[in-house]
């Protein structure tokens, strides 16, 4: 049996997906940027009886060789290696043009010349920018509102050229946020749990408090990757992953207090803020393709995939810094 490669596997969704699909009895290599301590962030808090499963392979998305070497020997890829935080694509636009732009033609070019059977590209919502209407359907207009959702659409089209031009067999998966154990700091959820937990802060500092976003448990997303690569038939198409809900970020930080039984003043912190032509105020999603093509369902509910992420950062408090803004 061929193997499967996944990139972006040190990451949140990445480490998820590598745990999943070994637990399928599929043989996994975890592509993960190089670095000189052989640290594979998230894979390392995997149980050992699946990490001792993963072949580990170091590179870096942006250097073709390490890609190409990387993929011998498989015949499907999922590729969600990229750069994400939104705040630090204002600060350095070219990093996300050479990982996510860059990196996702490597996957494409190896792929053709390798003869790959089965691509799968990770898209998210942010392509969509603000909503134009509720829920999006994958017809919405694409608006880049970040340099980080720039670089995501080009990467996209990219995968789709590909598609046409070449006839590769490309599937473009569009999470809408994701969350749950693992999670980057960055992120809206570990950055309302941590402080919450964290005595030296005596009130929650928040950016901007009126957007609503569509939140998936990770368990869900990654249920969502594995049906979308499984069905043949969407090839060439971009199919969106979410809960066709949304919260608003002020309802969500309510939420968790409520649930952890913890209150705090909410405090909105300009540093956090996007500039208002760059925020996306509004993000729904409409999940009918997924349903109609894969029959997915949804396993949890924001307060079950809430309450598992709480117990996760709970247990894990010391790899957080809840006192420092994560860009």
């Amino acid at each position: 049996m061929n193997k499967i490669l996944v990139t972006g596997a040190a990451g949140f969704i990445g480490s998820h997906l590598v745990e999943e699909l070994v637990k399928k009895g599929h043989r996994v290599k975890a592509f993960v940027h190089y670095n000189s301590s052989n640290y594979w962030g998230n894979l390392e808090l995997l149980e050992p009886e699946i990490f001792k499963e993963i072949e580990i392979i170091s590179g870096d998305i942006r250097d073709f060789d390490s890609v190409s070497k990387a993929m011998s020997g498989c015949s499907e890829v999922f590729h969600l290696a990229a750069l994400i935080g939104i705040p630090y694509s204002y600060v350095s636009p070219l990093a996300y043009i050479q990982t996510n732009v860059v990196g996702t033609y490597n996957i494409l070019e190896a792929s053709k010349l390798q003869n790959i059977e089965n691509i799968i590209i990770t898209s998210t919502s942010e392509t969509y920018g603000t909503a134009q209407y509720i829920p999006i359907d994958e017809n919405h207009p694409k608006v880049g509102q970040s340099p980080y959702s720039a670089t995501k659409i080009a990467a996209d089209q990219l995968a789709t050229s590909y598609f046409l031009s070449f006839g590769l067999p490309v599937k473009i998966v569009r999470p809408f946020n994701t969350y749950g154990p693992r999670q980057s700091a960055r992120a809206i959820i570990p950055t309302i749990i941590t402080q919450l937990l964290d005595s030296s802060c005596s009130s929650l500092k928040l950016g901007n408090l009126f957007p609503t976003r569509d939140l998936t448990y990770v368990k869900d997303t990654v249920k969502g990757f594995i049906a979308i690569a499984r069905v043949n038939n969407c090839n060439g198409k971009a199919i969106n992953i979410g809960m066709s809900q949304e919260i608003s970020m002020k309802e969500l930080a309510k939420k968790i207090m409520e649930i952890m039984n913890i209150n705090k003043p909410i405090e909105n912190e300009n540093l956090r803020n996007r500039k208002e032509t760059s925020e996306v105020n509004r993000l729904c999603c409409n999940n009918k393709l997924l349903i109609e093509l894969t029959n997915w369902q949804p396993e949890y509910n924001l307060e079950s995939g809430l309450k598992n992420t709480i117990a996760f950062i709970k247990d894990k408090l010391e790899l957080y810094k809840a006192h420092l803004y994560n860009i």
